[in-house]
């Protein structure tokens, strides 16, 4: 075991229990009897990696002293939606890497990857179905909605080297932290609701933003070995991100055309490496990292109000662990 998951895997010491049976719910849900179906989820199960999201419905839950039972289903139904969004995310991106194992999109087609989405999304709401409560099933059905418009006003605002901040922040918590906040609302209001709701909510968007900028940074400057996915993929595809939307706000205009080149011009290579040496990259990567730190912070003040127990220091712990993080 490496040091990052022997370190992840003391963060999540106080949901071993739940996160297993977490993880026999979700292998429920990714058996079929279709053998071509049945191949491509054993080809995905490589992809579930850390499971953060579904770590933090039991995390929260704990940490709000929320014991409901179904709670690790709940938690195994929020990471069969992030499946969903992986797959559908790669053939958006045109990856060919997730998690160091080739993407669906590209051991099959993007044909074949849409629909597989599709069918996680649809194992995801019929077993939400068989809950006590619909509070799941509405809360991930508006969550998707979001995740959705995300994408779509990402493709919208590809090229957009002047867009606002606030935009590029609604667009990635759109995408990204819509997740991360349906998931710790869940897991202190579930099945019902609580005096935590709104501010767990709260923490995940946070929690999730900050990661969403963090992994634009990773696309910028790592690589695919360390990060064990496809990187410079936000370049390639016209994405501007919060890193390059500073640097580009603070140049001057020669060096703002050739930013635009290196996004436009066709048939252009390593597009990211000429990024690097058409402009000073840093001070727009710092005030990215600053942004992330700030939100990581905000959050961390909205457990203030939690009592102290294992699962609050874990998720305390597990803000600067995604802070430091090289996924």
């Amino acid at each position: 075991m490496n040091p990052t998951d022997a370190r992840l895997q003391a963060l999540l010491q106080p949901i071993t229990e739940p996160m297993a049976a977490m993880r026999a719910v979700l292998a429920e849900e990714l058996a079929t009897d279709a053998p071509a179906v049945a191949d491509m989820t054993d080809h995905i199960s490589r992809f579930q990696g850390k499971q953060l999201r579904a770590a933090l419905v039991l995390l929260v839950g704990q940490a709000t002293q929320n014991d409901d039972r179904e709670l690790s289903t709940v938690a195994a139904i929020v990471e069969l939606i992030h499946l969903a969004t992986l797959v559908h995310d790669d053939v958006l991106d045109g990856a060919e890497v997730r998690r160091r194992v080739a993407c669906v999109n590209e051991r099959w087609d993007n044909q074949v990857a849409v629909l597989l989405g599709d069918w996680l999304y649809s194992r995801a709401f019929h077993r939400s179905t068989t809950l006590k409560s619909r509070l799941a099933s509405q809360l991930l059905a508006k969550t998707t909605q979001k995740i959705c418009v995300g994408e779509i006003e990402q493709a919208g605002g590809r090229y957009d080297f002047e867009m606002a901040e606030t935009r590029y922040e609604n667009i990635a918590g759109a995408k990204t932290a819509a997740l991360y906040s349906a998931a710790c609302e869940l897991g202190a209001r579930y099945p019902g609701d609580s005096g935590f709701g709104t501010s767990m909510a709260s923490f995940g968007w946070e929690l999730g933003l900050a990661f969403q900028i963090i992994d634009d940074v990773l696309d910028l400057t790592g690589t695919e070995a360390e990060v064990g996915k496809s990187v410079g993929n936000d370049v390639e595809d016209g994405k501007v991100t919060l890193a390059v939307l500073k640097t580009y706000a603070m140049a001057d205009d020669d060096t703002r055309a050739r930013i635009r080149d290196v996004y436009t011009l066709p048939d252009l290579e390593d597009r990211v490496a000429r990024l690097r040496e058409v402009c000073d990259l840093g001070p727009g990567l710092d005030y990215a990292r600053a942004r992330a730190s700030a939100l990581l912070t905000s959050a961390q003040g909205r457990l203030s109000a939690l009592g102290a127990s294992p699962a609050r220091e874990a998720l305390e712990t597990l803000m600067t662990f995604l802070q430091e993080r090289r996924f």
